[in-house]
């Protein structure tokens, strides 16, 4: 590789990692190894971070159902085990929609297993 064309890389390396860490406070989005530390930790939280949106989702769900199920009283593990053992494969994405926006099917799913 020439001079010039080795100088060229080096600089798109850099000027891609000072991209990604536009808008980072201080040193850390104009200096260029602040910010590829920056950068490589911020990438470490996103993927981490993608995995515990899923088990924070499924938390709300149950949440929701069971407060969904409180006039029935039902409690939540009593419904789930309830629903595996009729066969009725419903999750707990859905039911937490039918609890909040069609309270008739929900309804008719709890009666199902009662």
């Amino acid at each position: 590789m020439t001079r010039v064309k080795r100088g060229i890389i080096k600089n798109k390396r850099k000027n891609k990692i000072l991209k990604l860490a536009k808008g980072y406070r201080n040193a850390r989005s104009t200096k260029f190894k602040q910010a590829k530390q920056a950068v490589i930790r911020a990438g470490q939280h996103a993927f981490a971070h993608r995995r515990k949106k899923k088990r924070e989702f499924r938390k709300l769900w149950q949440v929701q159902i069971s407060a969904a199920l409180k006039p029935f009283d039902i409690s939540y593990s009593v419904f789930i085990d309830a629903l595996n053992k009729n066969n009725i494969d419903v999750n707990r994405k859905m039911l937490a929609l039918l609890a909040q926006e069609n309270a008739e099917a929900f309804e008719a799913i709890v009666e199902k297993i009662k």
